[in-house]
């Protein structure tokens, strides 16, 4: 079986240097201290959902901001930290969304074998944190979204590993703070893991109910924060949407071409996900590239898409590239991340508020090359002899074996 060995993958397979821990050690410390020191309540989109829990603390309803784009668990989730000192929280915030960046860093390595200590794994981090503008972007705001990164690579993590129904609690405690993975139920369908897809739609759905009644004027979600992310319709925010539809419209094309470009668009990424899936290999690309591609097709058109979504992605798709055939091992992959090297002046992009061309750039190029992946045969590396395969922690399985049920 072809195993994609070379001199480079050789090298960057082996242990770390010390040196490098302690270097990636302190670039995540010092990006911490400096959100600290810079934003008092953790972040922007942090301090959104901490205002939305005290107001329910308050007995106001939390959906009066229509800024609060969470389901009504998010407003108990975010109790506690209502509840810590101002001091506390600017520190901890950022800390806990680093602390999410390398967990999901870390299930993602897992997920195609990768050992946490190797030279891959920390330079692959240090990149993230010095050459991934949306990873500092992240830190910054507090966005909850960092449940998200961690709360995908472990699902998939665990879905590679045969524990299907457990995939699908993870995967619907994550949608029942922030709705953010709720595309990945899909992949439950393709899989045909009706268990696992009752866990991920019905977590969210009982632990919605339960927080609505909890709180007053509970029915601000439908009237006020839907509307909201169906029609993007708030003139600061727009100017942040990385989502075609939005950046289209912005250069001129009608709202209504935009949107159906974005929908084929879509809808074209929803096809490559089904194909990728129907090819039948059972290594940990197909679950991994499946799931990238269901949730990148989402960003193509919901309102509002932002950068920082692209952790969800990215990390995941960059763990594999040690792996023959593997998305993160085209050029167009590399091309894709280039608009978001921190520090680099694009011109006539300069402003903060014209972000949004090179984050839909990144988007799209990042989509059509995850698109490819899925049907033109990557990972056939991975696939090899049709008389097994190996999976993570060094078990080869036959070819007639499958995964057991969740």
């Amino acid at each position: 079986m072809n195993t994609g060995k070379t001199a480079v993958t050789g090298w960057l397979s082996r242990p770390a240097e010390w040196q490098v821990r302690w270097i990636v050690g302190l670039v995540l410390v010092a990006a911490v201290v400096r959100v600290g020191l810079r934003a008092p309540g953790g972040g922007m989109d942090n301090a959104i959902v901490v205002r939305a829990a005290e107001a329910w603390l308050d007995g106001r309803s939390p959906y009066a901001d229509r800024h609060f784009l969470y389901l009504p668990g998010a407003v108990l989730a975010a109790v506690p930290q209502a509840l810590l000192p101002a001091d506390l929280v600017r520190y901890l915030v950022p800390a806990g969304v680093s602390a999410a960046l390398v967990a999901g860093w870390a299930c993602a390595l897992r997920i195609h074998g990768v050992a946490w200590g190797s030279r891959f794994a920390l330079y692959g981090l240090l990149g993230l944190a010095l050459g991934f503008a949306p990873f500092g972007h992240l830190v910054e705001l507090g966005n909850w979204t960092a449940g998200s990164a961690v709360a995908l690579p472990l699902a998939l993590l665990l879905a590679c590993r045969g524990r299907w129904a457990v995939a699908g609690l993870v995967i619907g405690l994550a949608v029942a703070v922030k709705p953010l993975l709720a595309p990945v139920v899909l992949l439950f369908v393709l899989a045909r893991r009706w268990r696992a897809l009752g866990l991920a739609v019905g977590v969210p759905a009982v632990v919605s109910a339960a927080a609505a009644l909890a709180m007053p004027h509970p029915a601000g979600f439908f009237t006020r924060t839907l509307p909201f992310l169906l029609r993007g319709d708030d003139a600061f925010v727009r100017l942040y949407e990385a989502s075609p539809a939005a950046v289209l419209a912005r250069l001129g094309v009608p709202q209504t071409g935009a949107a159906l470009l974005a929908g084929c668009a879509a809808l074209a990424g929803l096809w490559c996900a089904r194909q990728r899936w129907r090819r039948g290999d059972e290594g940990p690309a197909r679950v991994v590239e499946c799931a990238a591609m269901l949730m990148l097709s989402a960003f193509l058109v919901s309102r509002p898409s932002y950068d920082h979504y692209l952790l969800v992605v990215v990390p995941l798709l960059l763990a594999g590239a040690l792996a023959p055939g593997a998305a993160a091992r085209s050029p167009w992959f590399w091309v894709a991340l280039v608009p978001q090297v921190p520090g680099f002046t694009w011109p006539w992009l300069e402003p903060a508020t014209r972000r949004a061309f090179k984050d839909a750039a990144t988007l799209c190029v990042l989509a059509g090359t995850a698109g490819w992946a899925c049907v033109a045969g990557a990972g056939a590396g991975e696939r090899g002899e049709r008389g097994g395969l190996t999976v993570p922690g060094g078990r080869r399985t036959g070819a007639e074996e499958t995964a057991p049920s969740g």
